[in-house]
Order: structure tokens, then sequence, then C-alpha cells
């Protein structure tokens, strides 16, 4: 049976009108994935100005331009720009539009900002100053977790080892490798690493697999991820330290070697 009030079909322009202002993509539009649309919208343009398609001090499209290029709604804009301000990316005034800001301004430790980041085409020198990083922290980070870890924190550190050693592909044994690095920086016993650790995982998790792939001997990488396991568990600083610092390095020789 017909519904009692059938429905009205919609004009091409009225329809085309009501998804713009709910934020729908044309078909020929540019394509944004996700299901937010202004976070999506954020994304893109982030991803494009990291990558260097707008160098700072760029004046941006304005929400006009924007909204008919991904048939977005203006609001979907707005929203957008001011995601991007937070993470310090943009600035913006009135009359005169908003403006990519210097690098140094950046908030690299933003998780989005540092997934961007890790794809951009600076990504070798972003995956060394990651490297540079993990040189600072991680060995006086594995020297706490040696002294203070709790038998629980323990049993996730192993448990992710083991995982590594086990992986049947490069996405788990990075998943694993990942796991097992913001296990010590929880198990340090530092509130200040545990959401430093958090925001670099994304970046963590690029460096890992770009490394992964360049290391012929796997289990050569898995010896050394062992070693720091067992000084961690024998409650040994100095041994877990210098345990680290050989993986650093063996990690820093094959990011030479790409």
């Amino acid at each position: 049976m017909r519904d009692a009030k059938p429905n009205k079909e919609k004009s091409p322009a009225k329809a085309a009108s009501v998804e713009r202002q709910a934020g729908v993509r044309r078909p020929d539009a540019a394509r944004i994935p996700g299901s937010s649309v202004h976070a999506s919208l954020a994304s893109e343009i982030g991803l494009r100005i990291v990558r260097g398609d707008y160098p700072p001090g760029t004046i941006l499209p304005n929400e006009a331009k924007w909204s008919e290029t991904f048939s977005v709604s203006r609001s979907a804009v707005r929203e957008a720009i001011k995601m991007l301000m937070a993470k310090s990316l943009l600035a913006s005034r009135p009359k005169i539009g908003s403006w990519v800001e210097p690098k140094e301004r950046w908030n690299l430790l933003d998780r989005d900002v540092l997934a961007w980041y890790a794809t951009s085409p600076d990504r070798e020198v972003f995956l060394k100053t990651v490297q540079e990083f993990r040189h600072i922290i991680e060995p006086e980070a594995t020297a706490f977790a040696a002294m203070r870890r709790t038998d629980e924190q323990m049993a996730e550190i192993s448990q992710a080892c083991r995982e590594m050693g086990g992986a049947a592909s490069l996405q788990e044994r990075t998943r694993a490798d990942t796991r097992f690095h913001l296990a010590i920086l929880r198990a340090s016993g530092n509130d200040l690493l545990v959401p430093l650790g958090v925001l670099i995982e994304s970046a963590f998790d690029h460096l890992f697999a770009y490394t992964t792939r360049a290391v012929d001997d796997l289990n050569h990488a898995q010896k050394l991820h062992e070693a720091i396991e067992k000084n961690i568990r024998l409650q040994r600083p100095d041994a877990a330290r210098n345990a680290v610092r050989k993986l650093l390095a063996n990690t820093d020789s094959v990011i030479r070697s790409r």
C-alpha cells in the first residue's frame, strides 16, 4: 500500500542546496574521508599544510572557496579552521582571513599533526627527529621502569615482547612494538611521560613500520627487545638502559641505510 501522504520530490536545485547546508559532498567533489565532515576537512587541509602545499605565511582560500572545492557547508569550513587554529597551524583575523603559522608554532605533540607530518615529503627528517627524541627519553625511562615497574606492568611489557616475536605480519609486529615501548613509558612511574607516550604513538607507528621493513634479520631486532624486557624484569636499571641504547643504535643504522 502507498502511504497516505506521499513524499514530495525535491527539485535538483533544492536538493543541492540541502546537501550543501548539511555538509554533504557532491559525487564529483574531492573526497574527504571520515564520518565528521568538519574533522575530515580539517584533516585534509592540515595534511596539505604540513606537506608544504601551503607554506608558512600563505593566506588560505576563503570559506566560500573551501565550501565550493569540497562541497561542504560554510559552517563545516569554519569548524575545520577552528580545529587547525587550536593545533596552532593557522591564525585568523577578520578582513584578512586565515594564514599558515610558522612551523615552530605548530603543536607537533598533537596526534593529528604528528600523523600528517609523518606522511609528508619530509617524512625521513621527521622520523630522525622521532629517533632523537627516543635517545633523549627512552634510556632513562627504561632504567626507571626497571626500578619501579609493578607485576602488572611487567606482564604488559612481556606480553608485547612475545607478540612481537610471534607476529604474522608487519602490521601486527608494529602494533606490538609500539605497545612494548609505551608500556615501558608507563612503567617508568613518571606521570609526564604517560600522556607524552600517547601523543607520540602515531609517530612511533610510522617509525617502527619504516625501520622494520628495512631490517633483514628480524631475529636480531627481536633479541634486542628481549634483552630490554629481561633487564626490566630482573630489575637491572643500568643493564636496561644499555640494552635500549643498543636497540636505538641498531635503529639509527637502519635509518642511515635507507
